[in-house]
Formats: structure tokens, sequence, C-alpha cells
């Protein structure tokens, strides 16, 4: 579909376009009960609006909530059409690592060898051998002391990437397009209020992996869990006897967690419990925690496993209370992406048409696509050429990139010559 010129084209408009989204502080605050969660969502969002007026689309709608939903109209002849499609990102950063005031390095013609980041954080090659793929070409890394924000802003910079050249080539015949920008995907809640009724599509694509080919059709299923311990107070001094300390509860409480079961202590498709956050005093203290596993008989397991521990404790701390809040966050979308073969499908084909052959994986976390899924739209999730995401050593090969913004252009043209 594009020749060399216009994939160097490309090229360069996802570089510039990458870098003057990462520069944005787009954190997202799972302690924040508005959607967006940060300022700096809305300041992003507000930036892809009028980017995507300055490329020339007319449907274009940035709701109160942060979602933005943007159409491509269809190319087709008159009395034919295709099934719609949708391609999502979000805008918003983790937490995990300071996202602010980013700084990226581009690392051009890569030699093969570590890479400073600044300070005494280095980007080595032993560590992350997957650099050495891309010698010679380019890549963009922090400068150690923030996260680059590739997990989301790659994918941002992809989709518009794509749509910018697509609309400038009506020659290309597709169906119509919708391209979707959703905030604090890193919170999980993201999707809470997501406006599903206003999508016209069959199906869509996340762009939020990283590895250069994969693609992803199955995640964790996720739970969260809120246990909040109140004690008993009295002065230390007479305490004896009568004052039940809930941060001692806590302590207890995560010390009968299955250490085997935890993320340090597992891989592939095994599940885990997480303990994230705690916060209180001896009088309540409370403790956010998340379970996750590809099978729901096994959150369901878990859960079971949480509540035992409580109840048990309850009887061990005599006056002291504990309550468990269960909340699912995500499912996983395996199920819901193969009642609808085609969408995989057409992916495999589309990235053996541009020379990628597509690696099958799962995702030990979730995206927005999973919430999706679960709304009626299969969605899974494709590569951005990230790697090492929520960390100082995250970094991303601006070739892979380019590719899957290559693909995004390959599945519109394969999806346009289905019919609805």
């Amino acid at each position: 579909m594009m020749n060399s010129n216009e994939i160097k084209e490309m090229e360069r408009s996802i570089l510039d376009r990458f870098l003057r989204y990462v520069r944005i502080d787009t954190q997202s605050n799972h302690h924040n009960p508005e959607k967006p969660t940060t300022p700096g969502q809305w300041n992003l969002l507000k930036m892809l609006k009028k980017e995507l007026h300055e490329i020339g689309l007319k449907d274009i709608d940035l709701d109160q909530n942060g979602y933005l939903i943007a159409r491509i109209p269809s190319t087709l002849p008159a009395g034919r059409k295709a099934p719609v499609i949708g391609f999502m990102a979000h805008v918003d950063t983790a937490a995990d690592m300071s996202g602010k005031n980013v700084n990226p390095q581009i690392i051009e013609h890569y030699d093969g060898n570590d890479i400073p980041l600044g300070g005494e954080w280095v980007l080595s090659s032993d560590t992350n051998p997957e650099l050495l793929k891309y010698q010679g070409q380019t890549l963009i890394t922090t400068d150690g002391t923030t996260l680059l924000g590739a997990d989301d802003k790659a994918g941002a910079a992809e989709i518009m990437a794509a749509a910018e050249y697509l609309f400038h080539h009506p020659e290309i015949e597709h169906g119509e397009i919708e391209l979707i920008f959703t905030p604090d995907e890193e919170t999980g809640t993201g999707m809470d209020l997501f406006p599903v009724s206003k999508l016209h599509a069959r199906c869509c694509y996340t762009m939020d992996g990283g590895e250069r080919g994969t693609v992803d059709a199955e995640c964790f299923n996720a739970a969260k869990v809120v246990i909040t311990f109140t004690g008993v107070m009295y002065h230390l001094g007479s305490a004896r006897g009568r004052m039940v300390n809930a941060v001692t509860m806590a302590g207890a409480f995560l010390s009968l967690l299955p250490q085997a079961e935890s993320p340090e202590a597992t891989d592939g498709r095994y599940g885990y419990y997480c303990p994230l956050e705690i916060t209180g005093s001896a009088e309540s203290a409370q403790l956010t925690l998340y379970l996750r596993d590809f099978e729901i008989e096994e959150i369901d397991r878990r859960r079971k496993v949480v509540e035992s521990i409580a109840a048990v404790l309850e009887n061990i701390y005599q006056g002291g209370k504990i309550s468990v809040d269960f909340k699912m966050q995500y499912l996983n979308m395996r199920e819901y992406i193969r009642k609808d073969p085609l969408v995989m499908e057409k992916l495999e084909e589309a990235a053996a048409n541009i020379g990628i052959i597509v690696s099958n994986e799962i995702i030990r976390g979730g995206t927005d696509g999973a919430r999706l899924c679960a709304m009626g739209i299969p969605t899974p999730n494709i590569f951005t050429g990230g790697h090492n995401y929520h960390s100082r050593y995250e970094w991303a090969a601006l070739p892979v990139m380019t590719e899957a913004a290559r693909l995004i252009g390959e599945l519109i043209v394969l999806w346009g010559k289905e019919d609805e």
C-alpha cells in the first residue's frame, strides 16, 4: 500500500507526534473518582482533538468524561458497505514511575552497546536482549528520571499517523473507521463511563502492546479488593486486654497471603494476589489488594481465601472488625474474541501482508479492550514497539512503531473488502 518515501514520511510523523505527546504529564490517579482523574489527560485529549481537525476529520466528539471518538468516512463506491472497525489507545500513563517533565532521548543508528540514560542508570543489552534486534535503527529512551510513556502514547501516535495517511489518500477503498482515545486505563476504571452506544464498530483493535509481532487475544480476569480493618483504641499506657490495633491486623492479614501466588513469584498462566497499597492508623487501616488469573474460577477461589482470612482474623482479634469489598475490574477477552474468528484472521492476514509474523501472546494484565469486549465489541491488542513499561528503563523502537501504523492501514484495507 505504501512506497518507501511514504513509509519514511509516516515514520517522521509518528516520531514528531510521539515526542509531543510524551512531554505532557498524563499520569492517572486511582484515588480521584473524577473522570479523567488528572488535568494532564485533558490537555492531551484536547491536543488530539485539535490534530484530528487539522487532518481534516469532521466527525469528532470529546465528551465530558474524557472519551474522544472520531470517524474517518467510508471511501467505498455508492451502494457498498463494509463493517465498521475501530482503533483505540489510552492517553494516561501509570503512576508507578514519575511521568512529569519527560525528556526523551533519540538514539539514531543504535550501535548495539549499552545506552546511558543519565546519572547511574544504564539501559543494557544484557538485560534487554531485544535491543540488539534494532542495531542501526532509531530508538527512543527515557533520561532515567521518568517513565517514557510509550504505554500508550506510542499507540496514540500510530493511530494518528495512520489516520492522517488514510484520510489524505481517498483512492484507498475502505469502510468507516472509528478512532477512540480513552482516559484512566491504568487505574482499571477508564471504561466505567464509556459511551459504547455511540460506536458503530463490529470490532476494534487496541494499540497497546509491546514487542514487534505480538498480538494479544487473552488477558487476566481482574478484581480489586479493598479490605478495611477497624481496631479498638485506648491510651497505649492502659491498652492491655482492651486495645485492638488495626495496623497489626493488616500486617497479620498480609502475612497469611500465599507468597507463592504473588506477582514476583509467578509467570505464564499463573495468577496472583498483589497487595498494592496500605494506609491508616491503629484505629483504622485499609489495604488494597489485586486478584489476577486467566480463569474466573481461580478469581472466585482467591476471593474465598481473602474472605476466610478476614473471618479467622476477626476471631483472633476479638473486638476488631474486618470488611471485604470485592469488585471485578475486567474479564478475560478470550471468549468474546473467539465468537468472531474473522477478527483475528484479518489481523494475521494483514500482518503477513507487510512481512510480520504474528505471535499470539497472553497479557498478564489487561487493556481497555478487555472492557470493550464485555460490552459486545471484540477487541484484541496489537504491538506498538514499546518495552519495559512503567519504568525508567522504558524504550521504544521507531521502526516497529511505523510497522504498527502500517498494520492499522492494512487492516483497514482488508476489512474494506468485506461486505457488511
